[in-house]
């Protein structure tokens, strides 16, 4: 069993503790998993509450404690060699980290990567691009991945302008979205005392259709498993899936309620599904392709 960490609303958790609990999560799920499947696994085995899952970090980062420094502990795994990612956003452990099991492992990784961080920072010093660092109470400095960075801004500004949107507009985009999306009769309700339901949609699956009941809340933090039960609550007998839309994310308890057993199942999209789908529907959002021109000097000195 790993060293347990908290999350609290300021400070920071004990990272190694977090990286070790990352590996046994992987460990639990066969060696590999998505970042969504990892960071609930993570919260269901340290029996996290929905209230730690909820602090988000200060300023305009909307993002989820638990996620950011889960993200870190993910970083310092992999170039401790401990993790490998894919492409796809896949990660999995490696023969080393499938050895570690004892949490002086993992603060010898955290060493092993400070101390590299600070040699090539002080390799670096007078370069003339900086590393972009990150500091925290283990006093450590760490340029993050490029990728991450431009993902967490452009999701960054995406929420928050989401966020800032009247009720009623937040539920046309999600109407709007949903027909993208390939919903037909999508209508918003948004009437008071109607169990939650911001709408209704039918969706064609080939030659079944299955009517739609969704909600749609912008929200900062993480929706519980009390908001999932009250939502069931105005499905029954009116819809055959349930469709819960946020701009903030779901605790590992609202995802298990949602899929339980024996009840209506409802769907869950977060904030960066949210972002990724209006991303990939150009609703509010372009993506623009930099054209790069390589001249080949050697072409022209064979003519």
């Amino acid at each position: 069993m790993s060293a347990r960490f908290s999350i609290e609303q300021e400070g920071y958790p004990d990272l190694p503790a977090m990286m070790l609990a990352t590996v046994e999560a992987l460990k639990s799920m066969g060696g590999s998993a998505s970042i969504h499947e990892l960071d609930e696994k993570v919260a269901e085995l340290e029996e996290l509450s929905e209230a730690e899952q909820s602090f988000t970090m200060s300023g305009t980062d909307p993002r989820p404690r638990l996620n950011y420094y889960l993200a870190w502990s993910r970083t310092f795994l992999k170039r401790g060699g401990a993790l490998e990612n894919s492409s796809r956003g896949v990660w999995a452990l490696t023969d080393f980290g499938e050895s570690i099991s004892q949490i002086e492992q993992t603060r010898a990784i955290q060493k092993q990567v400070n101390d590299e961080e600070r040699e090539r920072a002080r390799q670096k010093r007078h370069a003339a691009a900086k590393i972009k660092k990150v500091e925290t109470d283990t006093n450590f400095n760490l340029e993050e991945e490029r990728d991450s960075l431009e993902v967490a801004s452009w999701n960054a500004i995406l929420l928050s302008s989401l966020r800032s949107m009247d009720p009623s507009a937040f539920e046309r985009l999600s109407q709007r979205l949903l027909r993208e999306a390939g919903f037909t009769k999508v209508e918003v309700r948004g009437k008071s005392g109607d169990g939650g339901i911001d709408g209704i949609g039918i969706l064609r699956v080939n030659l079944v259709s299955f009517q739609v009941l969704f909600q749609c809340k912008r929200w900062k933090g993480s929706v519980g498993a009390q908001e999932i039960r009250d939502f069931r609550g105005g499905l029954q007998g009116r819809a055959d899936k349930g469709l819960f839309i946020t701009t903030g994310n779901f605790t590992q308890q609202a995802s298990e309620e949602a899929t339980r057993d024996g009840a209506i199942a409802i769907d869950l999209i977060d904030g960066d599904r949210l972002c990724d789908l209006l991303k990939q529907y150009e609703l509010g959002v372009r993506t623009k392709l930099i054209e790069e021109v390589t001249v080949d000097k050697s072409w022209f000195e064979k003519i």
